[in-house]
């Protein structure tokens, strides 16, 4: 029996956003589960708002995984572009499999690794920055 997915994971899937490396990135996240094999690069560009706030300006991501894990690797670029840094880190799973209209139970651990990628960019980012 296959596992079902919604059709926004499937049009994410077909027509992934926002794939491929970014050149000149300000940080990169790489998070990995070693129990299905799935990684995540995400590639971040960062810009100030109109209140000199720092948030994504540009976002891309390489992932070698399943179906889940690219739909949600391509939504995420979509939901954190844009966003403040300090916001951007407050994105959590649940907000990655709402926009997706949800993903199967054994499937949750994809949305974990977006939101563990993006963390891990911001991170990166800010490491970069102090020194």
């Amino acid at each position: 029996m296959g596992v079902a997915y919604s059709q926004k994971v499937i049009e994410h899937f077909r027509n992934p956003k926002n794939m491929g490396k970014m050149k000149n990135a300000d940080a990169v996240g790489k998070v990995g589960n070693p129990t299905c094999g799935d990684i995540l690069w995400l590639y971040l560009k960062v810009g100030k708002n109109k209140k000199g706030e720092e948030i994504i300006k540009d976002l891309n991501f390489q992932t070698f995984g399943c179906i889940a894990a690219i739909a949600v690797s391509s939504i995420l670029t979509e939901i954190a572009k844009g966003m403040t840094l300090k916001d951007a880190k407050k994105l959590d799973n649940k907000e990655i499999v709402k926009k997706l209209g949800n993903l199967p139970p054994i499937k949750y651990h994809c949305s974990i690794l977006g939101a563990q990628a993006l963390k891990k960019a911001i991170e990166n980012y800010e490491k970069k920055k102090r020194k």
